[in-house]
């Protein structure tokens, strides 16, 4: 229990730039947990899938090629997989077409996938910044207490000391916390471009064998 009044008692003494910074701690964990959501519901691989694209792949029977498809319409219809996997239903479109459409995609998948994270890279800068200028503002506050013949009030020189400290410190925390969050969904969208790529290349593997096949029949 003391260390929730203690932590209360802290923030009270960061005076009036704990009210921007608990907006930007806020915006910070709506984003973080909004992607994170995100990329559970929209780009992770169920267990299984990977399976049946591989078996699907290069030219499959016609049964793993069923489940794969089985498995990918069982998929959220915003999936990123099956956001590319759509762009197959059309097999005879030339190769060309395809290509520029999947480059297309995932241009807009990772677009998608990214969002708000600029405001989570805002933060990262913006929270320290507001912290100092909490910490600048405090001292200016200490310093007016002190007059030229020596120290007027200690109480409130070691209170403007306090709330300067506390501003730093929220946003310093606020700002590792956002950064952290923000280092993870960059390397996940980056990892996800990876997956589409992989996936999209079977495919269209896939799609050049068989047009490859229908010409040499002809």
């Amino acid at each position: 229990m003391n260390d929730w009044s203690n932590l209360a008692e802290a923030v009270r003494l960061g005076g009036w730039a704990v009210y921007p910074l608990t907006l930007l701690s806020v915006a910070a964990l709506a984003i973080t947990l909004d992607r994170a959501y995100a990329f559970w519901r929209f780009a992770r691989v169920p267990a299984g899938l990977a399976e049946a694209i591989e078996a699907a792949s290069g030219g499959a029977q016609d049964a793993a090629a069923n489940g794969f498809a089985s498995a990918l319409g069982r998929l959220p219809a915003q999936h990123a997989l099956r956001r590319v996997g759509r762009l197959f239903d059309g097999r005879g479109a030339p190769l060309w077409r395809l290509e520029t459409r999947i480059e297309s995609a995932a241009a807009q998948i990772r677009r998608d996938m990214g969002r708000g994270l600029w405001l989570l890279e805002t933060i990262v800068t913006a929270a320290p910044l507001v912290g100092l200028l909490g910490t600048i503002v405090g001292m200016m506050q200490s310093f007016k207490l002190i007059g030229g013949d020596g120290l007027v009030n200690p109480t409130g020189v070691t209170g403007g000391v306090a709330q300067a400290l506390v501003a730093t410190a929220i946003g310093i925390v606020i700002a590792v916390v956002a950064l952290f969050a923000f280092n993870f969904f960059s390397r996940r969208i980056d990892a996800l471009t990876d997956e589409l790529e992989s996936f999209a290349n079977a495919l269209l593997a896939d799609v050049r064998v068989e047009q490859e096949r229908g010409s040499a029949a002809s």
